[in-house]
């Protein structure tokens, strides 16, 4: 069972070892340390949206989002490499949309390194389309969008809630 929850303060650690994990492996393809790993998540929780998945107790997925001038941002969604295929990425997905949408946003965006081309494709999957290619911070970023339907039905993924298979 996963369970999805707002992160508290005291998970800071917890997070940022999620997303090490999650992202450590890509810093020989893009050639430096991904912008999410060089993170202070205690800031993070206090000033942003962020939720963890938890199995068995312990953090595997990491969600943080924001908004910006250009809308909503799915700013950051990590899943430990040992619980990659169980739903958790999904689950956190279709979360980011519920938040944007119950919000009053219209879209929701992200952007993600340009040489993280599986997480182009797994976004474009799931509705996303780009938009635009910047230089941001020294990364090469590939901003992407996805706009909601009028009068879409919300994901029915709650701020503390448990996702089965059956919710994605």
């Amino acid at each position: 069972m996963i369970l999805l929850r707002k992160a508290m303060r005291t998970n800071a650690l917890a997070i940022g070892e999620c997303v090490n994990l999650a992202y450590s492996g890509w810093i020989s393809r893009i050639g430096q340390t991904p912008g999410p790993m060089l993170q202070d998540y205690v800031e993070i929780i206090d000033s942003k949206m962020v939720f963890v998945s938890e199995v068995d107790r312990a953090i595997v997925g990491v969600l943080v989002l924001s908004v910006t001038d250009e809308g909503f941002l799915l700013e950051n969604v990590a899943v430990a490499p040992a619980y990659t295929g169980r739903g958790i990425g999904k689950c956190l997905l279709i979360r980011s949309e519920h938040e944007a949408k119950a919000q009053g946003y219209a879209s929701l965006y992200l952007y993600t390194h340009e040489k993280m081309f599986e997480n182009i494709a797994l976004y474009a999957k799931n509705g996303y389309v780009e938009y635009d290619r910047r230089e941001e911070y020294g990364f090469r970023r590939v901003f992407m969008r996805k706009h909601f339907r009028h009068n879409e039905a919300q994901p029915g993924v709650g701020a503390d809630s448990q996702c089965h298979a059956s919710c994605l």
